[in-house]
C-alpha cells in the first residue's frame, strides 16, 4: 500500500514512531517517510541510527499550523502520533496538553485537507473512553475531531480520517515496565503498586504498529478501530518482574482508573465486532455513506449486544505471569540489541 508513497509521521521520534518507521522501511523499498517532531535532540539521536534517502527529518510542532501545512506537502498518508501523554503532567499543565492534543489535532486535519492527503490515521488511547483525567478528555476531543473531519472534506478532495485506540504499550516512554526495571536495578526493596485490583490492556509496540498498518487498509473514513488484546493484572506484572520482592500499595494517583475501557457501554449500539478487532461507528452521519459492517478489504463485522463494554477488568483474556515474563524478556533483548533508541 505504501509502495511509491510518502508517509508523514507526527511525533515520529517517539516510541511508536520509531517502531512504525523501522517496520515500513523493512517492507517497502520505494517509499518516503517525513519524520515531523519538535525535539531536535531526539531527531539527532534517531538520525545516528536511522537515516537514508527515504527519510526526511523535519523540525516542527503540531501547534504550528503553517509549519505543519508546509511540511506535509506531497504526503499521501499521515500517522498522527504526536501528543502530550503523561497523565499527572496533564493534570498540572492542562492548557499545554489542550494546545497539543486538541488544537494540534485541528491543525493536522487542516493541513491534511489542504495537501490532499489520501488517508489519515490518528492514534488514541484507552483513556479517551469515559475519561476521568485531562489527558483522556483531550484525546476524546481529538478522536471526535478526526471523525467529524470526514464531513469537512470538500467533495473534490480525497482525504479520509480514522482513529486507532489501544491500551498500555509495553516499553513505551513512561510505562510501568521500564519503571519497575529501573527500581529493580537500583536495588529497591519493594515495588510500588497503586491498587491490588488494578488491570490494564496490554500491547507491544510491534503489535500496535501492525494494527495501524492493517487499519489503513481496512478504513473507509470514520470510525474508531480497537484491537482485541489481552489484559494484565498489575500485581501479576510486578510478580513476573520481581517474584521475590514485596509489593507496596501506594494508592491510585490523580486521574487514574482501576480498570480501563476501550469500548464504552454507552456506545454499544455503535460497536461492531470483527474477528480481531472492534469498530466503533461514528455517532454522526458521515457524508460518504458506507456500510461499516464491511470494511474496505471485505472483512465483515456484527453488532455487539446492547450493553456490551470492552473493559480491562472483565476482558476474557489475561496474560499469565509466564507470558508476561516472556514478553518482558523479548522487550529487554530488543532494546539491548536494537539500533533504535527506544
Amino acid at each position: 500500500m505504501f509502495q511509491n508513497k510518502t508517509i508523514f509521521v507526527t511525533g515520529g521520534t517517539g516510541s511508536f514512531g520509531k517502531c512504525f518507521i523501522q517496520t515500513v522501511l523493512a517492507r517497502y523499498e520505494n517509499c518516503k517517510i517525513i519524520i515531523y517532531s519538535r525535539d531536535e535532540l531526539k531527531q539527532y539521536e534517531m538520525q545516528l541510527n536511522l537515516s537514508g534517502p527515504q527519510l526526511r527529518y523535519v523540525l516542527g510542532d503540531v501547534r504550528d499550523v503553517d509549519r505543519l501545512t508546509f511540511a506535509m506537502q506531497g504526503a499521501d498518508y499521515v500517522v498522527h502520533a504526536a501528543a502530550n501523554k503523561h497523565v499527572p503532567a496533564a493534570e498540572h499543565n492542562p492548557t499545554e496538553c489542550i494546545k497539543t492534543n486538541v488544537h494540534g489535532a485541528e491543525n493536522v486535519i487542516s493541513a491534511a485537507i489542504a495537501n490532499n492527503v489520501h488517508k489519515v490515521m490518528a492514534l488514541s488511547t484507552d483513556k479517551a473512553a469515559n475519561p476521568i483525567n485531562l489527558y483522556g478528555a483531550t484525546k476524546l476531543a481529538s478522536d471526535k475531531l478526526f471523525i467529524a473531519a470526514n464531513n469537512m472534506v470538500p467533495a473534490n478532495k480525497p482525504t479520509r480520517f480514522s482513529v486507532v485506540r489501544y491500551g498500555n504499550v509495553l516499553g513505551s516512554r513512561g510505562s510501568v515496565v521500564p519503571y519497575f526495571k529501573r527500581l529493580i536495578d537500583q536495588g529497591a526493596e519493594t515495588l510500588p503498586i497503586t491498587d491490588p485490583s488494578m488491570t490494564r490492556f496490554w500491547i507491544t509496540l510491534q503489535q500496535g504498529v501492525e494494527f495501524v498498518l492493517r487499519c489503513f487498509e481496512r478504513m473507509h473514513g470514520g470510525g474508531v478501530f480497537v484491537p482485541k488484546i489481552p489484559s494484565v493484572r498489575i500485581t501479576d506484572l510486578a510478580t513476573a518482574m520481581a517474584p521475590d520482592l514485596p509489593q507496596d500499595i501506594i494508592g491510585i494517583r490523580p486521574g487514574e482508573k482501576l480498570h480501563e475501557i476501550m469500548c464504552p457501554r454507552d456506545d454499544s449500539h455503535l460497536t461492531l465486532e470483527f474477528e480481531d478487532y472492534f469498530l466503533m461507528r461514528p455517532t454522526i452521519d458521515i457524508h460518504h455513506t458506507v456500510d461499516f459492517r464491511v470494511n474496505a478489504i471485505g472483512e465483515r463485522g456484527d453488532p455487539v449486544e446492547i450493553g456490551f463494554e470492552y473493559n480491562s477488568g472483565t476482558n476474557p483474556e489475561f496474560l499469565s505471569i509466564e507470558q508476561m515474563q516472556a514478553l518482558n524478556q523479548q522487550y529487554f533483548e530488543h532494546i539491548n540489541g536494537s539500533r533504535l533508541l527506544i
